[in-house]
């Protein structure tokens, strides 16, 4: 009897298991949103979406700004923004409405989505999510901007009276501000748009969930200030700031701004941050980490950006270090940067160029920083790196204290528009030292101390490109792979 009930367990566990696999292998599912009524439409593409061997579903292409510097000014571009949440595989069809296709990509190149191309369209398949740039004819000021999000886990319980629900349509905030109480669940469906900010202020375990939209009018579109316990998921703003707080996750959440001083994501005097799976196409720094500013006090530690696109339209994609308290001096600390794809950096000041800058300033000392696999496509304008110990009297009150164990670990460029990167500190007490390149590859070819066709009496720097200043010290370029 009993090797019977064994036998009975096991194959009621082989069947249940058979069932799961069965499941995830058949999962293709799709939800798409209607825009509503009023929502600013771009007719410069028409992009459906179906499962494979299912009907062709139509979204809507939102029409989006974004920043064009040209002439020393801002200069507004329209784009276009879709989405729409799945599992499994779907097929994926854009037509350009202003004539053939004669190039096309998708990026982040390094995800390598292939497609094909019939006169004013193309095709292609995705399997898992993906935040896409679409561009055609070397046009990346009039883009396609495609989201393609996971379905979400959360449903919301419309009778639970800690819910604030959006459901589809635009909605207008009394005040132009949603203040979320503590222990409340923001839900923005996919179809809604929010006029106003959604502020995150002085509270404790908040989450935000959604696909939907701040409306791109609003500047500051998602903040978080002197908080603990956040979550921001899924939703599209111009801007998600994080001040003064502990324990924030922003996962999946797209910022796009088109204004001056329009930086994605930046973290100032907090702990504990997470920032996941964000798409980030900004009017200045993508995303920055600062110590005392705008009222927040103290330093940064255990701060993490993965999974990740940015797109600096003007200034950085990522800036570390520039702002602090020179009475009390701030450390930053535990930064850590992780399988990211840069897709453009376009600054014209050379004080503020940089795909990766760590500028200590204002007696900040930056310490225990680690990028590792950042992809960096062809930028416009500027430099792989810039770490300085340095004094800009237009932003700082004196110099930082240093920058120091700092690894660059499986970092690739593949391009031709990279000017010199600069590594220097201000004086001997103010140093830049304990860097690693590790595996840093350029065009293909990888920079490390023993490089073959390396004329003896070069610097390793020199064939990166990069300029060692002084006061600077353990700066090593090895290969490991």
């Amino acid at each position: 009897m009993k090797n019977i009930k064994k036998l009975f367990h096991f194959g009621l566990l082989l069947f249940l298991g058979n069932m799961l696999y069965a499941g995830v292998e058949v999962q293709n599912n799709l939800i798409t949103y209607t825009a509503p009524k009023d929502a600013l439409q771009n007719t410069d593409f028409s992009v459906k979406v179906r499962v494979p061997g299912g009907k062709w579903q139509d979204l809507a292409e939102h029409s989006i700004k974004v920043d064009e510097v040209k002439d020393n000014g801002h200069n507004v571009q329209n784009a276009s923004m879709s989405y729409f949440d799945f599992s499994g595989e779907v097929e994926v069809s854009v037509t350009f409405n202003h004539g053939l296709i004669n190039t096309s990509r998708i990026r982040p190149l390094s995800y390598g989505i292939k497609h094909d191309v019939n006169g004013n369209t193309l095709t292609f398949k995705l399997n898992k999510p993906s935040n896409l740039s679409i561009e055609v004819n070397g046009d990346i000021m009039h883009n396609l901007h495609l989201f393609a999000n996971p379905i979400s886990t959360y449903v919301p319980d419309k009778k639970d009276k800690k819910l604030i629900y959006f459901g589809p349509g635009i909605h207008n905030i009394p005040d132009g501000k949603l203040m979320v109480p503590s222990g409340s669940t923001v839900y923005v469906d996919g179809g809604a748009i929010i006029m106003g900010k959604i502020r995150i202020e002085n509270v404790q375990n908040v989450k935000v969930f959604g696909s939907g939209m701040v409306d791109q009018s609003i500047k500051g579109g998602i903040s978080i200030a002197n908080s603990k316990n956040v979550e921001v998921e899924g939703l599209f703003s111009t801007q998600c700031f994080t001040g003064g707080s502990d324990n924030v996750t922003i996962r999946n959440v797209k910022v796009i701004s088109y204004f001056g001083w329009g930086d994605g994501m930046n973290v100032i005097s907090s702990t504990n941050v997470l920032i996941d799976r964000s798409f980030n196409r900004n009017s200045d720094d993508c995303t920055t980490v600062y110590g005392t500013r705008g009222g927040f006090k103290g330093g940064c530690v255990n701060i993490t950006m993965q999974n990740s696109t940015l797109w600096a339209d003007v200034g950085h994609p990522i800036l570390i270090g520039t702002h602090g308290s020179t009475p009390n001096p701030e450390i930053l600390e535990n930064l850590t940067y992780k399988n990211i794809d840069i897709l453009d950096h376009k600054e014209r000041q050379l004080d503020y160029q940089g795909c990766m800058s760590l500028n200590a300033g204002d007696s900040n000392l930056i310490r225990n920083v680690k990028f590792e696999n950042i992809r960096i496509e062809d930028f416009r304008q500027g430099q792989l790196v810039n770490i300085r110990v340095f004094f800009n009297s237009k932003y700082c009150t004196s110099p930082g204290r240093g920058v120091e164990n700092v690894l660059f670990k499986d970092i690739t460029y593949n391009g031709v528009n990279a000017g010199t990167s600069i590594i220097a500190g201000y004086d001997s007490n103010r140093k830049v030292k304990d860097v690693v390149f590790e595996n840093l590859t350029i065009n293909g070819v990888v920079i490390y101390d023993d490089m073959p066709n390396k004329p003896k009496w070069f610097k390793t720097s020199d064939m990166a490109n990069f300029f060692v200043g002084e006061h600077v010290e353990g700066i090593i370029f090895s290969k490991t792979k």
